[in-house]
């Protein structure tokens, strides 16, 4: 059968209400904007990110920003920050440009806490539900952010494709802590005191739901882990974090991907290279992908 657009190129005689409409809906389906059957459009407040379109809206009172891919990939895929979003953006460009969309909910200064994964879960129920994204979604825990992706993802490991790591927080304790060799940060180890909780810091140090700590739900669903990370990290050191998620992830059964990166601290972030990260969420994330292997 053939398509929309090709029908409009033949047809000569048409009144102008019937030949707008098909020609919108040729526009509609060449740039991609058309969701799945029964999924609602994005809506919210425009604009343009990198070549892509993006929108601005809220969920569950907090802000959220989709930007959107010329033409989404079967399925739907997309990407999720834990935080910094557009911070070193060369993958999450080559993913729209392979179909993903790209997520971002600002729950800042809430650490991974019970209340930011409260608030993630009605954003997962509503791009999912409303919006007809993949029930699958890979992860970006980029530093704190780590604490978000994978104190959800521990709550919700049937909805995960992966995580890319990237020199990403994974105890708490580490960083802001700075209970062991990083340097800590005395502000940010009040605010998980308070979004936590926890009365003192003898509770905290004393909890055990940490990502480190709670990785069996995600080595039972089989979920892929990558992690890029500076061997000269001392803000959150990858002894205490990538290291550990590491030994005990690999124990569990579960499948992790390192890449580290010789000589370098904190920052910078990423890759010069970003390809084994974009194949590495494409691998995991793509149905015909996943057929290959």
């Amino acid at each position: 059968m053939r398509s929309i657009c090709e029908y409009v190129r033949t047809i000569r005689f048409v009144s102008w209400p019937v030949a707008s409409t098909l020609i919108l809906l040729c526009l509609l389906s060449v740039e991609g904007v058309a969701a799945e059957p029964g999924a609602a459009a994005f809506s919210g407040k425009p604009s343009e990110w990198n070549g892509f379109q993006r929108f601005d809206f809220e969920i569950d009172g907090r802000p959220v920003l989709v930007v959107t891919p010329k033409t989404a990939a079967e399925g739907r895929p997309w990407v999720w920050h834990g935080e910094f979003f557009g911070h070193k953006p060369a993958p999450d460009i080559a993913l729209l440009q392979r179909g993903f969309h790209i997520v971002y909910m600002s729950v800042p200064n809430m650490l991974g806490s019970p209340g930011a994964v409260a608030h993630w879960n009605a954003c997962y129920a509503e791009l999912t539900g409303k919006y007809g994204l993949a029930k699958k979604v890979a992860l970006v825990g980029l530093s704190r952010g780590g604490l978000y992706c994978y104190n959800w993802a521990e709550a919700n490991p049937d909805k995960v494709a992966c995580i890319y790591g990237d020199a990403p927080v994974c105890d708490f304790k580490s960083w802001p802590g700075g209970k062991g060799k990083g340097k800590g940060s005395p502000g940010d180890w009040k605010l998980v005191l308070e979004r936590y909780g926890f009365k003192n810091d003898a509770e905290a140090l004393a909890y055990t739901r940490n990502p480190v700590d709670n990785l069996e739900p995600l080595a039972k669903a089989k979920v892929p882990l990558l992690h890029v990370y500076g061997d000269a990290d001392d803000v959150v050191p990858w002894e205490e974090n990538t290291g550990l998620i590491a030994e005990r992830y690999r124990k569990l059964g579960g499948e992790i991907v390192l890449i580290p990166k010789k000589g370098v601290g904190h920052h910078p972030h990423g890759l010069e290279d970003s390809t084994p990260i974009v194949d590495f969420i494409v691998k995991h994330s793509l149905p015909a992908e996943k057929k290959k292997d």
